[in-house]
């Protein structure tokens, strides 16, 4: 089995304010079983993309295989619309983009509320990814990213944007994690490159701190390379998520198995991994002590 906690409600990047969202839906659903995906947790709302009443709908075509996740708009929205989501079905919650730090004193109501009702969140962490990868590639040289780069300018991705990765690093996880003991806590992209140990050091010490697996090859990469999976950050704490297209999908899954590989993880840990961990943190399984 495998869960995907880090999936986000497909979009038409040719139609952004809409599209055919059965078809998108359904591909995407197509995609993510083929992989081998068993259960997903679908990141929707918030700033982009149908309502979360539309999301909802759409994902319960897919009752067996999505969980749904509300992606918030955190400095537009009252603690009071937490509790009407979960009402609605939502039982998680995703955040990104803040314009100020994660642990300011300013959304405590949200994360007291999501303590309260026992909706994990996943926030993400680090520099925001999309376009072209630098570290990778350049227009200069490559016909790819010269239209991706393109496409950006079209879609208005390079204006001006109130946001920094410095509102959105571990230790601030570590802030919330403090005054919020029992909030379930997801670290995407286990901390971001570049933040490494200090996720790995957040993890270590908060017991409702976790960390994903998602962000593409480097991170999958440095997942080896640097002995993050079961050295720095313990196995019990991490879980797997995509965070990518649908033609995508496979492919990491495909990463991700060779990762537990290389690193010579048990079938029960690389399991733990794969989805035990994250049915526990979604209530869909209940965990369990040594000696119990």
């Amino acid at each position: 089995m495998l869960w995907d906690v880090h999936c986000h409600f497909p979009r038409d990047w040719e139609q952004p304010d809409g599209g055919d969202m059965v078809r998108l839906i359904d591909a995407r659903a197509d995609a993510l079983l083929s992989a081998g995906v068993t259960r997903a947790s679908l990141l929707s709302g918030g700033r982009v993309g149908p309502s979360y009443e539309d999301a909802l709908k759409m994902a319960r075509r897919h009752e067996d295989l999505f969980v749904p996740v509300a992606a918030l708009d955190t400095d537009n929205i009252a603690p009071r619309e937490i509790r009407r989501l979960h009402s609605l079905g939502y039982r998680g919650l995703k955040i990104i983009g803040t314009r100020h730090p994660y642990d300011s004193p300013r959304y405590f109501g949200i994360y007291a509320v999501a303590e309260e009702l026992r909706m994990p969140i996943l926030f993400h962490l680090g520099v925001i990814g999309g376009g072209v990868d630098y570290a990778r590639t350049h227009p200069r040289r490559d016909p790819v990213a010269a239209e991706t780069l393109r496409r950006v300018r079209e879609r208005g991705r390079m204006q001006p944007r109130d946001v920094s990765a410095t509102r959105m690093r571990p230790f601030h996880l570590d802030g919330i994690a403090n005054n919020f003991p029992d909030l379930v806590i997801i670290g995407a992209h286990m901390g971001g490159t570049g933040n490494y140990d200090e996720a790995a050091s957040v993890a270590r010490w908060r017991h409702h701190v976790f960390l994903d697996l998602s962000g593409g090859e480097t991170i999958e990469r440095h997942a080896v390379e640097r002995r993050l999976i079961g050295h720095e950050i313990g196995i019990e704490k991490l879980v797997w998520g995509s965070d990518c297209r649908d033609h995508e999908i496979a492919a990491h899954v495909e990463s991700l198995d060779r990762m537990l590989v290389e690193v010579g993880l048990t079938p029960d840990e690389a399991a733990r991994i794969r989805y035990h961990n994250a049915a526990e943190l979604f209530g869909e399984e209940e965990p369990q002590l040594a000696g119990e």
